[in-house]
């Protein structure tokens, strides 16, 4: 299912939302200036990978400096266009609204956190991973999470391709959000039994790690003074 809209406009201009889509497009195409070697460099550096941190006898061979910036600058890189555009999309898609809730400063805060809980989520899970953790989904998944909380009666209009054909949908908020978070926990059950976190793929633990730190953290960072749950339609 690949959502196209919902039915909720922003109140105002989504200025931190799309200053992380800016920033992430920044990072992405210098990254995509990157040759080879220095692009693999370049994501081993600044991706998060837990071997870096569990085992050091590997990460000083390795030639890994003292750093945990990549705790936080892994929500900026991307492993392609389609990784990068998925997670943009998903980004505007479900960020403005919440960014409206919380206020432009503790909503950058907030993706900021969800970011680094989805990350340390990952870690704890795959620790002696060798592979870079990268991308933004975590983060938005946090955002997500918001959104699954504050706007449970959202409308949103899905793809749904069937075999041959494709529909469109009108489809509640809580059943999108609440379909893909059962996914997420599917899948990631699966990679754990499957590979015990060595080999590449979707970090869905950090998915699901981003929102459930989503869930818990618009709780603790709402604005007193805004009503709690949005639950009236957008003309």
């Amino acid at each position: 299912m690949i959502p196209l809209r919902d039915n909720i406009p922003s109140r105002r201009l989504p200025l931190v939302t799309i200053a992380l889509i800016a920033a992430c497009a920044v990072v992405f195409l210098f990254e995509e200036n990157l040759d080879g070697d220095r692009l693999d460099g370049f994501i081993r550096l600044f991706g998060l990978v837990p071997a870096r941190y569990t085992n050091p006898q590997w990460a000083e061979w390795a030639g890994y400096p003292s750093s945990y910036w990549p705790f936080l600058s892994h929500i900026f890189l991307h492993g392609g266009w389609l990784h990068f555009l998925g997670n943009m999309w998903f980004l505007w898609l479900f960020g403005d609204n919440v960014e409206d809730r919380l206020g432009r400063p503790r909503y950058l805060a907030f993706y900021l956190l969800c970011g680094l809980a989805a990350g340390l989520v990952q870690f704890f899970l795959t620790p002696s991973s060798r592979l870079p953790l990268v991308g933004a989904s975590g983060a938005i998944s946090g955002v997500m999470g918001a959104y699954f909380v504050l706007y449970p009666g959202a409308r949103i209009l899905t793809l749904v391709p069937i075999f041959i054909f494709i529909e469109f949908i009108q489809v509640p908020a809580f059943i999108f959000l609440g379909l893909w978070f059962i996914l997420q926990l599917q899948s990631g059950a699966l990679s754990l039994s499957a590979s015990a976190g060595r080999t590449g793929g979707v970090a869905f633990w950090a998915h699901i790690g981003g929102f459930a730190a989503g869930f818990v953290l618009l709780r603790l960072m709402m604005p007193r003074t805004a009503p709690w749950i949005r639950r009236e339609r957008a003309p």
